[in-house]
């Protein structure tokens, strides 16, 4: 324990009481029963084995959020299966939060886990606020020792602490304070867009000075990473907020928002195909990971948008052209089959419109011959889509990668699997290219705001764009796109895509399309085919445009 501090037990409260200044001031409530209240080690006995029990969870859990509270992260570290991470984590959040005074009110156990509440008052000089929030954790028995042990995870001392480099600080914000404001200059609060929220966060930490804002005092999240935001939890004292202006449509945002919500794990981004606005931008779960921007994943069917471009630059078919669509075709050793192994006859805006998978690897062969199969698909991606070119959104992103392929994996890439990967704001840009014949960088805040250069691509010629409206409309009309399509104004397109994943039993559901000056993705995870899952989301959104 650290020097002039002392821990009495009054009336069922673990008081800690600290000569100086530090973590002292910090009561546990002991809301839980049972068990005995020593922080030491156990008796020495025979490992115990089998899953803890009632008691084990509650002696456990009170054993370790009192050594939190009495500010001895050694002696908390080692009541956890993790005592080299845990003892340091809750050091750094005792030194980094200025937390005066603060009670922990565990609550009652459900099985293994064990909620509890932190109600504190954080100081900085002479500022000081009340904070609470939440949290939760959970015994396990240790692997060797057979030990009731606190499964260690930094989310244990904060739900937003998610990795082991993160710690809670309070001080002199880092970054201005920022008024984020919509393309009609109402502010974007996090109450009514929570998708925003670590968008606006990294808004801040590059633009904040360059809008006039100036620095607060906070208690924030530090992610201890240059590619994740810092998140902040409390404002002890406001600075100057400069107004940064974004292009969220307010309408769209919100129909994004609602529309994510009705799945685990789903992201959307909606975007202007005439200037590359992104006007909408959601995720679920909602405030973290923004698997809309940063996704990696393999985007299914949606990239016969590309393969057929590809097809059609190189003289392989048009639009009207026949061809084959068999129930299966083989590449070097493996083989290939369409959805249910169907099978049709017709040209390739009949393929197109089935999703016919077979009709899109067919033209490896004769790219083979040329020499051009592996790269083909890459190099059209990058001239046509601007895919892989460095893209200057305003905030992270992905932009999208086409590598080159050989053998079974050139096929595969052909109908959006092997090694390509995509995020909803990449897909939803497939779409405006072909909505408006050219790729223009989507694109968050201006440009003039850090000084960035959007990337180029050519435009398509007018043959090509013609085709591909062509193919979209009709898949969106009469085909895999349809029934979520239904009630979407148009001139509009779509494509329907499903990706298949190796540690998951359902495909991952895929859509893009366009109506008017709007096109929009969304994925789904596990979401199955394209148009049951990430249709209707997609279809919501471009409704609300």
């Amino acid at each position: 324990m650290r020097s002039g501090a002392k821990t009495a037990i009054v009336g069922g409260v673990f008081l800690v009481v600290a000569g100086g200044v530090g973590y002292g001031g910090l009561n546990l409530y002991n809301g839980i029963t049972g068990g005995d209240t020593s922080v030491g080690p156990r008796t020495a006995e025979a490992p115990k084995t089998g899953p803890v029990t009632d008691e084990e969870v509650t002696a456990t859990a009170k054993d370790f959020l009192a050594a939190w509270a009495a500010g001895e992260p050694e002696k908390a570290g080692q009541l956890t299966n993790d005592p080299v991470s845990a003892g340091p984590a809750v050091a750094a959040y005792r030194d980094g939060a200025s937390i005066s005074e603060a009670v922990i009110t565990p609550g009652t156990p459900v099985g293994a886990k064990v909620p509890f509440t932190v109600k504190a008052t954080i100081t900085y000089k002479d500022v000081s606020k009340p904070w609470s929030y939440a949290s939760e954790l959970t015994v396990v028995r240790g692997q060797t020792t057979g030990r009731p042990l606190v499964k260690w995870a930094p989310s244990v001392l904060h739900p937003k602490l998610l990795t082991a480099e993160a710690t809670v600080r309070t001080g002199v914000a880092k970054t201005a304070a920022v008024k984020a404001v919509d393309r009609n200059g109402d502010e974007l609060t996090p109450e009514k867009y929570p998708s925003l929220v670590p968008i606006i966060d990294e808004l801040r930490k590059r633009y904040g000075s360059e809008v006039g804002g100036e620095t607060g005092v906070e208690t924030w999240i530090d992610s201890g990473s240059t590619t994740v935001p810092d998140s902040t939890l409390l404002v002890l004292s406001k600075g100057k907020a400069g107004t940064l202006k974004t292009t969220i449509d307010p309408k769209v945002q919100a129909a994004a928002e609602r529309a994510v919500q009705a799945y685990g794990k789903a992201a959307v981004t909606a975007i202007e195909p005439s200037t590359g606005a992104i006007r909408a931008v959601a995720n679920s779960p909602a405030g973290g990971f923004n698997t809309a921007f940063l996704g990696r994943q393999a985007p299914g069917s949606t990239m016969k948008i590309v393969t057929a471009t590809m097809m059609m630059q190189h003289g392989l078919a048009k639009p009207g052209s026949p061809v084959p669509c068999p129930a299966t075709v083989a590449w070097k050793g493996r083989t290939f089959e369409n959805l249910k192994g169907f099978s049709s006859t017709g040209d390739l805006t009949n393929a197109f419109r089935l999703s016919c998978n077979t009709t899109f690897i067919k033209p490896v062969k004769p790219l083979d011959d040329k020499g051009i199969a592996d790269t083909a698909l890459g190099e059209t991606a990058r001239r046509s889509f601007g895919i892989g070119l460095n893209w200057q959104v305003g905030v992270p992103a992905s932009d999208g990668s086409v590598p080159a392929s050989e053998g079974p994996e050139t096929a595969a890439s052909y109908i959006g699997q092997g090694r390509i990967t995509m995020s909803a704001l990449n897909v939803a840009s497939l779409s405006a290219t072909a909505k408006d014949g050219r790729f223009r960088q989507p694109y968050l805040v201006s440009a003039e705001l850090g000084d960035r250069e959007f990337a180029k691509a050519e435009p398509l010629s007018p043959e090509v764009h013609s085709g591909l409206r062509r193919m979209m409309n009709e898949a969106a009309t009469n085909g895999t796109a349809a029934k979520a399509m239904a009630g979407v104004p148009s001139p509009k397109g779509a494509k329907t895509g499903s990706a298949e994943v190796d540690d998951q039993d359902e495909s991952n559901s895929w859509f893009t399309g366009y109506s008017g000056d709007l096109a929009a993705a969304a994925v789904v995870q596990s979401g199955g085919h394209g148009g049951d899952a990430a249709g209707p989301v997609v279809a919501r959104v471009l409704r609300a445009g």
